[in-house]
């Protein structure tokens, strides 16, 4: 497998204070601003992993537990070493008293990745976390375990309390009887799902762990630079994912879905988007040039499930797809990980405005993984901008007229 130098190569900026005009391309596009060891997206390959091992195939053949380890510690688990891992981590996810009474209240308030963000925040104040520059690696290690395991409870505590669910009690999370994805869709629905359905999710959540250095995990590092506490840290990653141009995209694919209907509608619908200049969600990657490995396999997940809408999905795809090359022929715009994600998370059981809170849940270990990263060799990411207004100039007197 030949190397993505395009995703390696260092750009030459001028970061002096004299009014140097050397500027990184628009968004620290191909810029590699650090050296990671947690993994790497080659674009132009289809391909991505996880400390060097395939993300797809781990997906396959791993349990969440598994990857999350391997993420978190460097290498994968033997079997007593990931027993012991899945035994801490469900010890670790019962809610803090203090942040389980709050979470009554911004539930009926706020929309659950709002609520999440806000519970990333006071949890590090609840359980009196201090800034990382002030603690070990191990210490680290076990804040982000914690924080990692509670993520689930939180969001199904929000999907329970929240308007749209009031009416059931939470299933409080279980002891090391269910792993981590069996857990939070107990959680969600209230009662025990189908296996396909717990796989499927855990099979989504693998797949999501960790992306390169996407908006998020860049926002994280940046944060934890700062020598911040975690909480922080993954409190600012959320922020930015709640975008739909990052991670708030799975729910309006399906909004999408809604509006175009039935298969003959697709058509007209899809020029007409294209023709208004409207952005088609689910398609297009800022590092593929081709299809994303996550959606390919997250298609033949929603295969297995039998969602009612694959049918849908499949013209949509064929369509655009089509569309987009007659349009674009120079630039191979295909479905990315939120297209069929929406569809595999809804055959789940899993309510749209509970998608991207999905996301985080798995998201957070790779975010972690980067802090703690971060830390080992840390310095302030401290850029500079390239001045384009007035000249200096005199401050005028103030004016007297009325």
């Amino acid at each position: 497998m030949t190397t993505d130098t395009s995703l390696t190569d260092t750009y030459l900026t001028d970061t002096s204070l004299t009014g140097g005009t050397g500027l990184a391309p628009p968004g620290l596009e191909g810029v590699a601003v650090s050296t990671t060891t947690i993994g790497d997206v080659r674009g132009r390959e289809g391909f991505f992993h996880y400390r060097g091992y395939s993300a797809v195939e781990l997906a396959a053949t791993r349990s969440f537990e598994e990857v999350w380890y391997l993420v978190a510690e460097g290498s994968l688990p033997g079997t007593a070493d990931a027993a012991a891992f899945a035994t801490a981590a469900a010890a670790d996810r019962v809610l803090p008293p203090g942040l389980g009474s709050l979470l009554d209240g911004l539930s009926v308030r706020a929309r659950p990745l709002e609520v999440l963000r806000s519970a990333v925040s006071i949890l590090g104040a609840e359980l009196g976390w201090p800034a990382l520059v002030d603690i070990g690696p191990e210490q680290a290690r076990a804040e982000a375990r914690r924080l990692c395991s509670l993520l689930p409870t939180v969001v199904a505590t929000v999907a329970v309390r929240g308007s749209s669910g009031a009416e059931r009690a939470l299933v409080a999370p279980v002891g090391a009887g269910l792993p981590l994805a069996a857990n939070y869709l107990s959680m969600l629905l209230g009662h025990t799902p189908e296996e396909r359905a717990v796989r499927a999710l855990e099979q989504y959540l693998v797949l999501t762990i960790d992306h390169g250095f996407n908006a998020s995990t860049f926002a994280a590092r940046v944060i934890a630079s700062t020598g911040a506490d975690l909480s922080s840290a993954i409190c600012g990653a959320i922020g930015a994912l709640s975008g739909p141009l990052h991670g708030g995209a799975p729910s309006r694919v399906l909004d999408m879905l809604d509006a175009i209907g039935d298969e003959s509608a697709v058509e007209n619908w899809v020029r007409d988007a294209l023709a208004g200049g409207d952005r088609i969600m689910g398609f297009g990657h800022r590092i593929y040039r081709g299809e994303d490995p996550r959606s390919r396999y997250l298609r033949e997940l929603a295969e297995e499930l039998g969602s009612p809408r694959l049918e849908l999905a499949r013209t949509v795809e064929e369509t655009v797809v089509r569309v987009l090359d007659e349009r674009y022929p120079e630039r191979e715009l295909r479905t990315n990980v939120e297209f069929y994600a929406s569809i595999v998370l809804e055959s789940c059981g899993i309510a749209r405005e509970l998608f991207t809170p999905t996301f985080a849940v798995a998201r957070a270990v790779g975010w972690c993984a980067n802090v703690i990263e971060q830390l080992e060799h840390n310095r302030l990411f401290r850029p500079v901008a390239h001045y384009v207004g007035p000249a200096p100039r005199p401050v005028p007197p103030r004016s007297t007229a009325a």
